[in-house]
Formats: structure tokens, sequence, C-alpha cells
């Protein structure tokens, strides 16, 4: 029956079952090993993933952690985490009291520059990699802050003002009438060791004159430099400026068989004679060729601090020698002959210069450098277009700040100065002190407007903190009879005023005072 059927189809099973096992188990065997391989292979590669993301979220171990890394840790703890208040190393922040004494300062350079003929410039403070990178060793090509942008092109922050100006002056070609006489007071940025009065960032004064191929362009710019100077109080016992020139050098290396190739790379070592010992870097003058012999003659050069014992080396027919002696003479008619050094060891450091160069020093020798500039006749040339004669320097804020300060010549910027403030004694007539505020300002007079209901003690210690010279006070009784109360804070004198002649009433105060 059924029940048969069932038993004869279950023993047939079994039959098959038992034929099969050896396989089954073959199969068992194999796919169990496939999967224990596969399980070690998925833990290796979940470590490995683990770790990539790791490092990709992390960055350096001493880097900064991602925003994303930031947000979760902030949910996790319920705390955000803080900010640093610190700007970037070897940046500045300028609160107001340092923005009052910054344009202090460039209000000097900008009137200096202005007087003695210049024209303001300014270029973008980010320039084409290329305009930087030079092939003779300087520094500057090791400090800059370079980066490939997002179209894949290689741009640096401008280290220097020269170069954009360069490229500026080849771009208007022979459009523009010579000479040129232009300034500007640029921000540059170099990754360099801080020191006092070396930043990585700060802005400089840059004075430069284009197709002037005489030395009456060197000392034009001397005398804007020393007259900056004098108008900020310091003297040639402060400060003295050396002067040199690179065709010195030139004349010295062309007589004893160097190449002229190597002149600009000759010159870029020298200047860091200042900074390291001979041996330091007698290797690199030696891979340029310089024998021992030359090695040895061209440090006696260095060592000359007049320009008589400088003859004796170069002789009397000496085109540099002859153009020192002119600047010299030039600086006598100028009236700063005494802020002057003839001193032969100065080559600056940028392989552009061509010339004369010049360096501002602190005469107590507790500063670095204050200023710099030269000769730069074929920096054209290297960007691929026709020389053109130039002359110019650079003049960096922090050096001069640091002079200034050490010796007391700063004003005091605690306080931004207004003329006027306006008070209101009430809410009710702010309207009309608004009023009076624009009035007085249409008259070129500065007005603080109090913005807050205070009290009449407040405003006056708001006037003396402000340094203003006099209080207008306007209450409801004086706006029924249109005037306003006039106080001259230094005179301690109060006077009723027309409101319609507020403003020329200050006026004529302001300039009898």
């Amino acid at each position: 029956g059924k029940s048969g059927l069932a038993m004869r189809r279950v023993v047939a099973m079994l039959m098959i079952m038992a034929a099969s096992a050896p396989r089954c188990a073959a199969f068992s065997s194999s796919f169990l090993s496939y999967e224990r391989r596969g399980s070690q292979a998925f833990k290796m590669l979940s470590r490995q993933s683990t770790r990539s993301f790791s490092v990709s979220m992390s960055g350096t171990s001493q880097g900064r952690a991602s925003a994303a890394v930031a947000q979760s840790k902030e949910k996790s703890t319920g705390k955000k985490e803080k900010l640093d208040l610190k700007p970037p190393k070897g940046t500045r922040d300028f609160y107001p009291e340092d923005m009052r004494m910054r344009n202090w300062l460039f209000g000097h350079w900008k009137d200096v520059a202005r007087l003695h003929g210049f024209e303001e410039y300014d270029a973008p403070v980010l320039e084409s990699e290329e305009l930087y990178i030079r092939k003779a060793g300087e520094e500057v090509t090791q400090q800059l802050y370079n980066f490939e942008d997002k179209g894949e092109r290689r741009v640096s922050l401008r280290p220097e003002m020269t170069p954009s100006l360069a490229r500026m002056v080849m771009a208007r070609g022979k459009s523009l009438t010579l000479p040129v006489k232009w300034f500007s007071i640029p921000q540059c940025w170099r990754y360099e060791r801080m020191t006092r009065g070396r930043r990585r960032e700060h802005y400089q004064w840059n004075m430069d004159i284009w197709g002037v191929p005489g030395i009456e362009a060197e000392a034009e710019l001397l005398s804007a430099i020393v007259t900056f100077f004098k108008r900020v109080g310091i003297t040639s016992q402060d400060v003295g400026i050396k002067v040199n020139s690179r065709a010195v050098l030139s004349e010295v290396l062309t007589a004893m068989g160097v190449p002229a190739d190597k002149f600009a790379a000759t010159c870029v070592l020298v200047d860091k004679l200042e900074k390291v010992k001979l041996d330091d870097i007698r290797g690199e003058m030696q891979e340029l060729g310089l024998t021992d012999e030359i090695i040895t003659k061209l440090v006696a050069t260095l060592s000359i601090k007049d320009l008589d014992a400088l003859e004796q080396t170069l002789g009397n027919g000496s085109k540099a020698l002859a153009q020192l002696k002119q600047l010299m003479e030039y600086a006598e008619a100028y009236g700063f002959r005494d802020w002057l050094i003839f001193d032969a060891s100065v080559v600056r450091g940028l392989a552009y210069y061509t010339g004369v160069v010049f360096e501002g020093f602190d005469r107590k020798g507790e500063l670095r450098a204050i200023c710099g500039g030269g000769r730069y006749d074929e920096l054209l040339a290297t960007f691929g277009g026709e020389p053109l004669p130039a002359v110019g320097f650079g003049f960096g804020d922090a050096v001069i700040a640091e002079l200034l300060k050490d010796r007391n010549l700063l004003p005091n910027f605690d306080n931004n100065k207004v003329d006027v403030v306006v008070f209101p004694l009430s809410p009710s007539v702010y309207a009309s002190a608004a009023a009076v505020s624009g009035v007085v300002r249409s008259k070129s007079i500065s007005s603080d407007l109090v913005l807050e209901d205070k009290k009449m003690k407040w405003a006056f210690k708001h006037a003396e903190r402000l340094g203003a010279s006099h209080l207008v006070i306007i209450g409801e009784d004086e706006i029924a009879k249109g005037i306003v109360q006039v106080k001259n804070l230094a005179k301690g004198e109060q006077v009723e005023v027309e409101v319609s002649k507020v403003s020329d009433f200050i006026a004529e105060q302001l300039a009898s005072s």
C-alpha cells in the first residue's frame, strides 16, 4: 500500500545519499576552507580601510582634525571645540590702535613719495609662481607660499613687489612715458625663520624709477629714504646707509677670468657671508668654478670700507668707482652725505641686481636691515623683454616699527581722536541729534554720535576718551528753541548756538585752536 511505497522512496534516497557522500564531504570541506580564507581577507581589508579612512580624516599626526571629526566630537561630548584665537604663525591682527599706527606710518611713506613726484600703483597679492623662480640660489625661491590652484596653475603669494612691477611695465611696453616713478605699499609673504622685526608677512614701501640709466636715480631714491627718517625723528646717529656697487665685484671677478654667467650666483653666495662663515659656502663657490685664489681676492675686496682703498684695488679707470664717487657728490648736494657709508661687502641677496646697491642699518647693531635696494637694469630681459634701466628699494614696516619703539619716537595711538561728540539727552531727541551730526560731518568735522541712552557724566568721559575738543548737547528744551549747547572741553566754556550755525561755529573754534 501507500506505506510500502513511502518506505521504498526513503530507502532509494538513502542509497543515493550513501553513494554521493564522499563528493559532498569534499565539497563541504572545500567550501569551509574558502569561507575561512575569505573571512580573514575581509577582516584584513576592513582593518586597512579603517586605517586609510582614519589617516585621510586626521591628516598628519601633528595636523588639526578635520571639521567633520570636530563635529563628531562635539556631538559625542556635547561641547564645541575651542577656536584658536591666534592668527597663523608669523602673521598679525590689526586692531584699531594697530591700524592707527599703521596708517600713521603709511601716511608718512605716501607723503614722502608724493613729495618726490612719484605715483602710486598696486598689483595682485597672488601671482604666477614662475615670476619668482630663478636659478641663482636665492633664499626667496625657497620661501614661497606657493600652491596649485583649482585650475591646475602654479601660483604664489608675492614675496616681493619688483617682479610684479616688471610684469606691469612690460605689459604697457612703449606706451609708458619714461621715466616711470612709481611707489606702492604691498603686503608680502615669505615662509622664513622669524626673528625680531622679521615676520612671514609684512608690508613694504617700494619706490622705483624706470628709464634713467644714470646714478641720479639712486640719489633721488636715497633722498626719499633720508627724508622719511628725518620726518619721524630718526637721525644719522641712529641709522646709516651702506652703499656699494655690484660692478665692483664684477670688475674683480672679470679680471680673474670668472665667466659673466656665474656672477649673479656668486653675489647670492657673497650675501650669505653676513650670516654664515666662509668655509660653510666655500664648496658652493668652488662648484661655480671659483678657485681658492679667486676666493681669497674676493674676500679681500669685500673687506674694503673706503673709496680710496677701493681705488688701489680697481685702479682710477674703474667705472664702478667713478659711479660711487659721483653718488657721494650728489649726496653732499642733497644734504645726506653723513648718512652714507661705503661698504664693499654689501651686495644684497637678489640675483637681479646689476649695479649700485644700498642697505639701511641700525648703528647700534640691534636690528636687521631696515631697508635696501639697488639697480636692476636686466630684470626685464630675464622675463623675455628688452632691458630697461631701473632702480628701486623696499622698506619693511616691521623693523622700522621696532626702531621707532626703541627710540621712543612713536606717537600715542591709544585713542581714536574725533573733533566732536554729539549727545542726545534722551531717545526722543535722537533724530534731531542725528541731523546735527550729519550737518557737522558735511563740513569735514569728525563727529561721534552717541547711539544709546546714556547719562551726562558718561558723555563727558566718552568725549575725553575720544580726545574730542567739543561736546554738543541736545535736549527737548534745546529742540524747542532751535538751538544746541556747545561745550568747549579744553576751555570749559559752554554756549548756546543756533542749529543752522553749529557747524560753522565749531569749524571756527577748531581753526583758532
